[in-house]
């Protein structure tokens, strides 16, 4: 796509030049039937000059093209209302790139309004401790959460404050969608005060650019959801369902930072001997959910009763199972696991999670 808006805007930008050609007398322009005086033609050779900078944006900063497209569109279609019998038709190609531009302006808004929760996120999080996880903190825990954090951290390790990750998803939409569809996600984690701030790429049937963003803060979850991160689809936040669901992930995804289980804000169970209930309760919000491990004690997959939408009256059983796992400056963590909503009797996988890579106790935003 950006190489044949490059295209466009370099033919587009090119017929301008002409205008600039035929002012100074230095070529024909058949395109313009009417005589363009100079300073007329100064205007023409701007806008050329306008677009030449917006294409180099496009290639070299491609956060900050729209910026250039806005100015070269402004000065464009000025002189087509000035030539508008001969020009008219360049209102199609300045209706394009503007449409792109208002695009690229406002994934650069939503990506900056993530930056500064994140940096809000980061701010408030506190390092849990610089000390290493030693066997007495973990005394009081139930055998088989103690069994797998042997299993999955050394001792000596650093507990985990603050964590920073890539992956790469495949999902689908409803039941009935039959080819997955691909997008990437990042993910930041404090575990003092817990938080996440989670944003998605993907594209609904490979052509209508998404972007979503989930976060969780004070206990609170807010979910959102745009295409091509200007109409918003999905929005729901300020609501105890999509409270209770968002600190209900945040449980289940702690796999990725194992040492989170000694924080004070959960509180365990022991179920038998596979398994353990653990039960978080921020700021009014609680939210709780059920770990299942193998005789290793090795996690095998969290199951709650989540609620699936804010309509929904009762929550639904919701599942992250483990399939791969892999070692990250020694941790053992789950890298492919499966998302799945039980519905009506039937296990519905509807996410595929793939770690890319996991960076712990950043000192800073990536």
């Amino acid at each position: 796509m950006r190489i044949i808006l490059i295209l466009v805007m370099g033919l587009h930008g090119s017929i301008h030049l002409f205008g600039f050609l035929k002012a100074y007398d230095i070529t024909t322009f058949q395109g313009i039937s009417e005589p363009i005086s100079k300073p007329v033609g100064a205007f023409w050779l701007v806008s050329f000059i306008l677009f030449s900078i917006t294409i180099i944006l496009l290639i070299w900063q491609p956060d900050y093209w729209w910026l250039g497209g806005f100015m070269a569109i402004l000065v464009s279609q000025a002189l087509i209302f000035y030539f508008w019998s001969d020009a008219k038709f360049g209102t199609l190609i300045n209706i394009l790139i503007l449409l792109a531009s208002i695009v690229s302006y406002s994934d650069f808004r939503f990506t900056n309004q993530i930056l500064a929760e994140r940096k809000d996120l980061f701010q408030r999080a506190q390092t849990v401790t610089n000390n290493p996880i030693i066997a007495q903190e973990i005394a009081d825990l139930p055998p088989v959460v103690r069994k797998w954090l042997h299993s999955s951290t050394e001792f000596g390790q650093p507990i985990v404050s603050n964590v920073y990750l890539t992956q790469e998803l495949k999902l689908k939409m409803n039941p009935g969608q039959k080819d997955w569809s691909s997008g990437t996600a990042n993910q930041i984690f404090t575990v003092q005060p817990p938080g996440f701030n989670w944003v998605i790429n993907t594209s609904i049937y490979s052509l209508i650019s998404t972007k979503g963003r989930d976060k969780l803060v004070k206990g609170k979850g807010e979910m959102t959801i745009k295409l091509f991160s200007l109409f918003p689809v999905v929005h729901a936040d300020n609501n105890f369902k999509v409270n209770q669901a968002t600190l209900q992930r945040y449980l289940a995804e702690i796999v990725w930072f194992p040492s989170a289980a000694l924080s004070p804000d959960i509180h365990w169970e022991a179920l038998n001997d596979h398994s353990a209930k653990a039960t978080m309760d921020i700021q009014g919000t609680k939210a709780s959910g059920i770990f299942h491990f193998n005789e290793y004690g090795q996690f095998v997959k969290f199951v709650a009763m989540r609620y699936k939408d804010v309509k929904d009256p009762t929550p639904t059983q919701w599942s992250v199972e483990a399939i791969k796992f892999k070692d990250f400056k020694g941790i053992k963590v789950p890298v492919e696991c499966e998302v799945s909503w039980m519905l009506n009797g039937e296990k519905w996988t509807w996410l595929k999670v793939k770690i890319v890579d996991i960076s712990y106790n950043i000192a800073a935003i990536p």
